[in-house]
């Protein structure tokens, strides 16, 4: 392998992208049964912490686009997750909320997704756990803010 390729079993960048596949799937395993899907938990995890959030909050929260929040909030909305007011109090922005489906629905989905997460981290020290939460937010901030080496 050339200087500038990439060996697969050494690469940080895969190895996370691997994990990241691999947590995705143990999650879905889990959400299934409840009806939800990750973008699904992921929504309503996000109005439980932060309220009020709009579609474009949303979207950028759970990685998909705008487009995709909207078709999922109207069919939360329709279900009785969440609400959200006729009429933009400002702008266009219609501020979704959980409703108390909404909220029982997730405290059953966030145990499943924890269970997960204990699970992952089930082989690692306290101290372990806290480095590599150091480390990938380090990661982030990095990649984020533009630091380091560019191509």
């Amino acid at each position: 392998m050339g200087q500038d390729g990439i060996v697969l079993e050494t690469s940080v960048g895969y190895l996370l992208k691997e994990a990241s596949s691999a947590l995705r799937a143990a999650m879905e395993e889990v959400l299934r049964p409840l009806g939800m899907t990750m973008t699904h938990y992921s929504c309503l995890e996000l109005l439980a912490q932060r309220p009020g959030l709009s579609n474009s909050e949303l979207a950028r929260g759970a990685f998909v686009t705008r487009q995709s929040m909207n078709v999922l909030l109207q069919a939360l909305e329709r279900d009785g997750y969440v609400t959200r007011p006729a009429e933009a109090r400002v702008g266009k922005v219609l501020p979704a909320q959980l409703t108390p489906l909404g909220r029982r629905s997730l405290e059953t989905a966030s145990a499943a997704v924890r269970s997960i997460e204990v699970r992952m981290l089930s082989g690692m020290t306290p101290d372990e756990r806290s480095g590599a939460l150091a480390l990938l937010q380090s990661m982030v901030r990095s990649l984020r803010d533009g630091n380091g080496p560019h191509p």
